[in-house]
């Protein structure tokens, strides 16, 4: 059976996607752990992304939650990313720690959620046991989680044969919100993705939802950190194309085709605020 997938190396700033045809690769500092997705009827691919949400269902937390139930419900959803700080004020304080059922297990309990859900860390998991959330004992209390750490970004992106390649990490290479740019990621991450051709970069970080398109190559950068609380009234433009800010919670959906994406970003109500579309020619690959 012909399989759509995801190749993806997941670092301590970044989680990267790739379209392919075969499997969902999670490259470990070893060997490559492979994951594999069946495509749908329509060979596509679709997934939820939230970032900047554990408050144990405070901060709008649970409505976000829901409408994330019934968005993944309609659209059919293969899995969620989270875009990092899982767990505020200071991540865990353990594997025994209550809070990963009362900000994650008990708050997306949707029939629709109940897939894989890949995170990335962000600066408050760092505050606390960050060997916690990477500890396999936690898929044990939820086998939804999967968060691991390695750091062979480029290797893998230089091996992708991907139609698609989304990097999915937790602060901002390009935002007009409170923390802005991340100029650390402009000269160490942002070369490495211009250089393999990186389509999306999609973070959490600042809680808000934004669509930048880079003024100086094709890559778009899609913000999605409005799990819980959010900035009201926080806003600095830049020199990019701003197509979309929104100063209030909500979550992104990514719908993947062989030659389509498909951003859609929500508010907590669930109504769309944003849609955008992008194709490319298919290209024959080995």
């Amino acid at each position: 059976m012909a399989r759509h997938g995801f190749s993806c190396g997941i670092m301590a700033v970044a989680l990267v996607l790739s379209l392919v045809y075969s499997s969902l690769v999670v490259p470990s500092s070893a060997e490559l752990q492979k994951l594999e997705h069946s495509i749908k009827d329509d060979g596509s691919l679709s997934l939820l992304v939230v970032g900047d949400w554990g408050r144990k269902g405070a901060y709008n937390q649970t409505h976000v939650a829901a409408q994330m139930g019934k968005i993944g419900k309609e659209l059919n959803i293969d899995f969620v990313v989270s875009t990092g700080d899982n767990f505020y004020e200071n991540g865990l304080t353990g594997i025994t720690d209550e809070a990963f059922e009362d900000s994650f297990t008990n708050i997306y309990t949707a029939e629709s959620l109940q897939k894989q859900w890949y995170s990335v860390l962000g600066n408050h998991d760092y505050r606390g046991d960050v060997l916690a959330q990477l500890s396999p004992v936690l898929q044990g209390v939820d086998s939804r989680w999967l968060c691991l750490r390695s750091f062979d970004l480029d290797s893998a992106l230089e091996a992708s044969r991907a139609a698609w390649k989304v990097v999915v990490g937790h602060h901002t290479i390009r935002s007009v919100s409170i923390h802005g740019d991340t100029k650390e990621l402009h000269a160490s991450l942002l070369p490495v993705l211009k250089a393999h051709g990186v389509d999306l970069y999609v973070n959490g970080h600042d809680h808000c939802l934004e669509h930048i398109s880079s003024d100086d190559s094709p890559i778009q950068y899609l913000t999605s950190g409005g799990g819980s609380k959010s900035w009201r009234g926080v806003f600095n433009p830049s020199s990019d194309k701003l197509r979309f800010f929104y100063d209030g919670q909500g979550f992104m959906s990514l719908q993947l085709t062989k030659t389509a994406a498909d951003v859609v970003f929500y508010d907590a109500f669930g109504s769309v605020l944003h849609r955008w579309r992008v194709t490319k020619e298919l290209h024959s690959s080995i």
